[in-house]
């Protein structure tokens, strides 16, 4: 079975971490095209004219912060059905549980080891390789 393309929207301001999770995912051969925004307000200006498969978003982002993001987004009919997927340093159980009743995919708890952090990051970008929903 063939894989589609995924297309992923990183939402990112930290350089060390945007290199991590790229070199992460090069470690397979997933056909893949990465778009990086150090922002919330750039990845909303970048969403007007794109449509990604699948968001990873760090909480921690200047201006438009995580939860403002995704807020804005569910609130928009033709973005709100992308999957976003946290990626944050912090584990907060009250945060957790409201972002996931904001409409989140899902939450990845970043390790401090890469080989752990690699493990999280490729399975994820391999269950959403192969989900019949980025097909349509």
């Amino acid at each position: 079975m063939l894989q589609a393309k995924l297309k992923i929207l990183l939402i990112e301001g930290d350089e060390i971490e945007v290199i991590k999770i790229k070199r992460a995912i090069s470690k397979n051969n997933y056909d893949y095209s990465l778009t990086l925004a150090t922002t919330g307000d750039k990845a909303l200006t970048f969403l007007e004219e794109n449509f990604p498969n699948i968001i990873l978003l760090d909480l921690d982002t200047p201006k438009t912060n995580g939860f403002e993001f995704i807020s804005i987004l569910k609130k928009n009919n033709d973005l709100k059905h992308i999957p976003i997927i946290i990626l944050t340093n912090s584990e907060i159980n009250k945060s957790i549980s409201e972002l996931y009743k904001l409409g989140i995919a899902g939450y990845i708890l970043k390790p401090l080891e890469f080989d752990e952090y690699s493990s999280k990051i490729n399975t994820t970008i391999k269950y959403w390789s192969l989900n019949e929903f980025i097909k349509l």
